[in-house]
């Protein structure tokens, strides 16, 4: 937004910072939360069998212990915000580092199920965290000519994150003999595949000392001076200052703090474009997706394939969401965010049918047959490939553009909590769901992202090109 009592020089859009290279190591330090996101998230794949093993508990159990970190994500998403304003956001950077390093030492050594469980919870509640502040505080700090690229950085880090917590855990798995519940440190091989984590999060805490403060932040508490040495060292020297800190204040002043009551609307409870966004974030998650990253490697063993094996096909498939991820980037603002999520969803219709049908053939000596086996895994690496070029990137850009300025930040709210929800939902149903039958769950999956063809074609608009005032 622009002052129109003070507006900033026209250079200030353009302006280039004195040391771009400084600036991207902020982005990058901020943007460990998300390496911290995505690492936590998918380090669970790797303990799965040892924890039903070690514990003896059915997999309705398991899918709690596994699903329960998922609550503790929606409620540090929830609260996050709040925090940040209070605080400041590199403090609640801090926090969450705390709590990610207490998460992987808890998980590391528990004592019972249930300690396991709370520290889960725990991490979660930082992965919660870390979801809300490094996009804001990106955003924040980030220089306007800059600010699409460096706001990406999130997501990247995210996927990497994923596809390093794959990485260890199959190297720690190879160093114990292939055995989840082999000795590596005087601990079972799962325990230091959670435990390992603590490098990651000691490191995002002391990087959180290394960046500055966010200048709104800064003048949201009366810190002008500070605020402009920070926009001067982020967007360079040669912009106006004063004018700049104006246009911040300006439009901290006229923004409109978006409530639930202003959701409400329309019929079915709420406004028919909240609906939209709960849509998009439900179908995201209801395709199963989740399941390539908490299970897979539980998957794979089911039907016969090697431990060693399976986490190294969790780590190819880690990959190959990196490589999507990277294609949307390129091409959600040149074909557009409705055209790549029909793409994405006719991709995964047809690498989730496939593996439907391969689940569905009888283990021949405890293995699928070596056709079906090969149908399995590389229509699995297509369904990732096609969910991370579109749905994985395309539903937060739509999330961020959709909705009018009045309801927006409540709008995003409530999306981002119906998100958690479903993708807790998949996550707590899926052992249960395959020990039922592994092939009916994955026509569950099918029939869900073909839905989301007409779901899109009917109810989501384009958002490309379009300023957010555009919105409505």
């Amino acid at each position: 937004m622009t002052s129109t009592a003070q507006a900033p020089q026209p250079g200030a859009r353009t302006a280039h910072p004195d040391h771009l290279g400084h600036v991207i190591f902020i982005a990058a330090a901020a943007a460990m939360g998300g390496f911290l996101f995505g690492y936590d998230s998918s380090v669970i794949n790797g303990a799965v069998e040892a924890i039903r093993s070690r514990y003896d508990v059915g997999s309705a159990a398991l899918a709690q212990v596994i699903a329960i970190a998922l609550i503790g994500c929606a409620i540090g998403a929830a609260t996050a915000g709040r925090i940040a304003d209070r605080i400041g956001r590199i403090r609640c950077m801090q926090i969450a580092a705390v709590l990610f390093t207490l998460s992987a030492v808890g998980s590391a050594l528990p004592f019972a199920l249930w300690d396991l469980a709370f520290w889960r919870v725990i991490g979660g509640f930082a992965i919660g965290m870390a979801s809300v502040i490094g996009p804001a505080y990106i955003a924040e700090v980030a220089p306007p000519a800059h600010r699409g690229r460096l706001g990406s950085f999130q997501q990247a880090a995210i996927v990497i994150g994923i596809a390093i917590s794959q990485l260890v855990n199959w190297g720690l798995l190879n160093a114990a003999g292939g055995d989840q519940r082999g000795k590596l440190m005087g601990l079972e091989a799962w325990q230091v595949m959670l435990g390992v984590m603590v490098v990651p999060a000691v490191l995002y805490g002391l990087l959180s000392f290394a960046i500055p403060e966010s200048p709104r932040f800064l003048l949201s508490v009366g810190k002008r001076e500070r605020a402009r040495e920070i926009l001067a060292e982020v967007e360079g020297k040669d912009i106006d200052l004063n004018a700049r800190v104006a246009e911040i204040e300006h439009a901290m002043k006229s923004e409109h703090k978006s409530t639930f009551k202003d959701l409400l609307g329309g019929g079915f409870f709420f406004k028919p474009i909240v609906w939209v966004g709960i849509g998009l974030s439900v179908f995201q998650q209801f395709v199963g997706i989740n399941v390539a990253f908490y299970y897979s490697s539980t998957l794979w063993q089911s039907v016969g394939v090697d431990p060693t094996d399976s986490f190294l096909y969790s780590f190819t498939t880690s990959i190959i969401n990196i490589v999507g991820t990277v294609i949307a980037m390129i091409f959600v603002d040149r074909v557009g965010r409705k055209p790549l999520a029909l793409i994405g969803s006719v991709g995964m219709v047809v690498g989730l049918a496939l593996e439907a049908w391969a689940f569905s053939y009888d283990l021949v000596g405890g293995k699928l047959p070596a056709t079906q086996g090969w149908v399995a895994l590389i229509a699995a690496h297509v369904f990732v490939l096609f969910f991370a070029l579109s749905w994985g990137v395309v539903v937060w850009v739509f999330l961020g553009e959709m909705f009018p300025n009045r309801i927006r930040a409540a709008a995003l709210g409530v999306a981002a909590a119906a998100q958690w929800i479903a993708n807790w939902a998949i996550t707590a149903s899926f052992p249960s769901l395959a020990d039922w039958n592994l092939s009916g769950t994955y026509v569950i999956y099918t029939v869900f992202a073909a839905l989301s063809i007409p779901f899109v074609l009917k109810f989501v608009k384009e958002t490309k090109g379009k300023t957010l005032e555009e919105m409505g």
